[in-house]
């Protein structure tokens, strides 16, 4: 779907007198993650177990930890192990953003985060308007979809993270190893992150992002 069709759902969901500068469908770009949010409600405490005997404690060094966590991920993709997990995205994909916990970008990459079961696919759509950057998605969309399922979803979006344009730092589009058009953007906290379109659409929405937001 063109980000185009996305241009009419945020008129209508943003303040009367609050002008929609530019719209670009995207996805958080794949690598190394800002930290996620401090939890809110954080699960009560087992009672901590009585440690086994000596002789029935497993040796090993944080070392051989880490390597064994990332030929399982190698290995097996349905094991997940966060240590694997990490030096993976490291060195396929690199660093997509950095943040401590409850920074901008940690916010903004956990308010798109599937939250399990994932049942349906959304599209991620950036917004810049006269006063904040936007976060939002869209209704569920199909992989094969018709113009009604498509105009369908865009008519479901929502706002899911917002933040005032003075909160954004810079932005800019650039090469990230073999991809030319990833778009990055910095908040005044420190945090970035980045992100993405399929190689074959075009880098064009990306760039008018980035350029409303910096005014280059």
């Amino acid at each position: 779907m063109a980000s185009i069709g996305y241009l009419t759902p945020l008129t209508n969901l943003v303040e009367p007198d609050e002008q929609v500068l530019a719209v670009a469908k995207a996805e958080i770009a794949q690598g190394v993650q800002p930290a996620d949010p401090p939890a809110t409600d954080p699960p009560a405490a087992d009672p901590p177990a009585a440690d086994p005997p000596a002789a029935q404690r497993p040796v090993a060094t944080g070392a051989a930890r880490v390597v064994s966590g990332v030929l399982l991920n190698l290995l097996v993709p349905l094991l997940s192990f966060p240590t694997g997990d990490r030096i993976v995205d490291r060195v396929i994909f690199g660093v997509a953003g950095r943040g401590a916990s409850g920074s901008a970008a940690s916010t903004l990459r956990y308010a798109r985060r599937p939250v399990p079961p994932v049942t349906s696919l959304e599209d991620t759509i950036l917004a810049v308007t006269d006063r904040r950057l936007l976060v939002c998605a869209s209704g569920p969309v199909k992989l094969w979809s018709s113009r009604a399922d498509d105009e369908r979803a865009a008519a479901e979006t929502r706002i899911v993270w917002s933040v005032p344009r003075p909160t954004v730092a810079d932005a800019r589009v650039g090469w990230h190893r073999l991809n030319p058009k990833r778009l990055r953007i910095e908040f005044t906290d420190g945090s970035w992150l980045a992100f993405t379109v399929p190689i074959a659409e075009p880098g064009k929405p990306l760039r008018e992002i980035a350029a409303a937001l910096t005014g280059r």
